[in-house]
């Protein structure tokens, strides 16, 4: 990732508030964002520009989306977010644009948003909030965090109520069940995956998954000959890249080393919602669907007298496809990242 994303500069980036007037302080809060930054809110909060797409898709969730007033060109899920007035991309946002809608917030992530962006909103005051789940867990806690800075403490705490029993039923059923070993297709050429310590290995984690791919880097750069040599039982990618690019696995059986692969050879092919590349509450979902493809036996429910075993109902999301070209493996990283 480039280095002038809103990154390692929790503390120090913090914008030094004066002390409020007494009657200034009444008609406004003070909340701690996600890396350890001061934010002075109103009351009530009523005007909200995300982004992130992930964090587009939070607010949906969290059922507050009449307070988005604008997001990202990326921003596409639900549906609805696509009408929102739109405020360019996440890494160069056209800060008039986001200045002409008057938001009481901006939703930023440490992950994928510049550190310039949030300085230059704070100079022109307007109030800017981070987010920085690194795990799972982090997203679940994350959304129940945001919606306390909207002032909607009782939406986050059921939203992340009911992520919370579904990631612990499914850690039930996949109680004893040894991990797949995958690997992620984050992109093919060259081949990308992701290390060891993202979100995402997290979430495979959680479907029963393992990747083999082992570093320290987010988002490293894997030679072909290496897969060939670990030969995952499957290859898993989302269905958030154009057909030829990744998820077209009969277009990749005909390029020179993958047809060397058993997971290949078997068709052991998982293909799962793009909301597996998003740290939003998404994710769950994302997650059920991978460890179902991956371990469908875990799903079958105990039959009832007279009837035979049926699996469980298969997760409702149906994948969403979005076609993006890049020019470079820096750049499919970046964009990669723009997903979240």
């Amino acid at each position: 990732m480039a280095a002038s994303l809103l990154a390692g500069a929790a503390h120090a980036a913090a914008p030094q508030l004066a002390a409020p007037k007494p009657a200034e302080a009444a008609k406004f809060r003070e909340v701690t964002d996600e890396i350890g930054r001061h934010v002075r809110l109103p009351l009530v909060v009523r005007r909200v520009v995300s982004l992130a797409p992930s964090l587009t898709e939070t607010v949906y969730a969290l059922g507050l989306q009449e307070l988005l007033v604008g997001d990202t060109d990326f921003c596409d899920y639900p549906e609805n977010a696509k009408t929102k007035p739109k405020v360019g991309g996440a890494i160069n946002p056209n800060l008039e644009r986001i200045a002409a809608l008057r938001p009481d917030l901006v939703l930023v992530t440490k992950g994928l948003n510049r550190l310039e962006t949030v300085n230059a909103l704070e100079q022109m005051g307007i109030a800017t909030y981070a987010t920085n789940p690194q795990t799972v867990e982090e997203i679940v806690a994350s959304s129940r965090r945001l919606a306390e800075a909207l002032g909607a403490p009782e939406a986050g705490a059921t939203l992340a109520g009911a992520l919370e029993q579904r990631l612990a039923e499914l850690k039930q059923r996949l109680a004893g069940v040894p991990p797949k070993r995958v690997l992620f297709l984050v992109w093919t050429e060259p081949l990308i995956s992701t290390g060891q310590h993202t979100f995402l290995a997290d979430a495979l984690r959680h479907a029963g998954a393992e990747s083999i791919v082992d570093s320290k880097q987010d988002w490293p750069q894997v030679s072909l000959e290496e897969v060939v040599h670990l030969q995952p039982e499957y290859l898993v990618c989302a269905a958030s890249h154009s057909d030829d690019v990744t998820c077209n696995f009969g277009v990749l059986a005909t390029r020179p080393g993958w047809s060397s692969l058993q997971a290949m050879k078997n068709r052991k092919f998982v293909v799962v919602s793009d909301a597996i590349n998003r740290t939003s509450p998404r994710i769950v979902s994302a997650i059920e669907d991978l460890a179902r493809q991956l371990h469908p036996e875990a799903f079958v429910t105990k039959p009832e007298a007279g009837k035979p075993d049926q699996a469980a109902p298969p997760a409702s999301e149906k994948p969403s496809r979005t076609r993006v070209a890049f020019a470079d493996a820096t750049e499919k990283v970046e964009a990669f990242a723009c997903a979240r």
